[in-house]
């Protein structure tokens, strides 16, 4: 993927538990506190639109987030904004900065993502008849439903990526599904978080 502007070594941060943002994926997003609302609008003015979501923690902020270009908005009559965010690529964070802004913005570090910004990866070793099963029993048992057709016809990277995204677990989960290095680890971690649960692990416990 190439992209038509230059990362930029100073972002804004949207802070947001339980919602990450991974590799060539989009996510919805529903703007409304002033603070954000005019973090959008800053970022519409730029040539890069680029917003980086990232995790809280007790102690501050994930150290790793991933950042998304604004691909679309609609602003909504009371002034609420849905926006969608294309990912651009992982960064890791070097430093909160104090701004005249009312949201954070951070000196980021985008060098140990490159492969963000290249060709979707794919997974040869990936079973997809175990991964249904074993995803169908994980839907059954949190009273979920998906559309099975379209996870069929989803690409590799794509049907990982959104799972990781989708499913409800544990924000340390969804960060750890952030932080996979590549598509394998990153798929094997996820079967390893479901068979957890349907192995005792309660997600809902773990949320906390």
């Amino acid at each position: 993927m190439s992209l038509r502007f230059d990362l930029p070594d100073r972002i804004a941060l949207f802070p947001l538990p339980g919602a990450v943002l991974m590799p060539r994926a989009r996510i919805p997003l529903h703007i409304f506190e002033p603070r954000y609302l005019q973090m959008v609008e800053d970022a519409l003015k730029t040539d890069h639109r680029v917003i980086g979501m990232v995790q809280p923690e007790a102690d501050g902020l994930s150290t790793i987030g991933c950042a998304g270009r604004i691909v679309s908005f609609n602003e909504n009559d009371d002034g609420r904004m849905m926006i969608s965010l294309g990912a651009v690529s992982r960064f890791r964070l070097l430093d909160v900065q104090d701004s005249f802004a009312p949201y954070l913005q951070a000196q980021v570090d985008w060098s140990s993502f490159s492969r963000d910004r290249g060709q979707p990866e794919h997974d040869p070793a990936m079973d997809r008849k175990v991964l249904f099963d074993l995803l169908a029993r994980y839907m059954e048992s949190h009273d979920l439903s998906t559309d099975w057709d379209a996870a069929a016809q989803s690409e590799d990277e794509m049907l990982i990526n959104s799972l990781s995204m989708m499913l409800p677990l544990s924000h340390s989960d969804k960060q750890a599904l952030l932080e996979s290095p590549t598509l394998v680890d990153r798929r094997e971690l996820l079967v390893g978080l479901i068979e957890f649960a349907l192995h005792g692990g309660e997600p809902e416990e773990r949320l906390q």
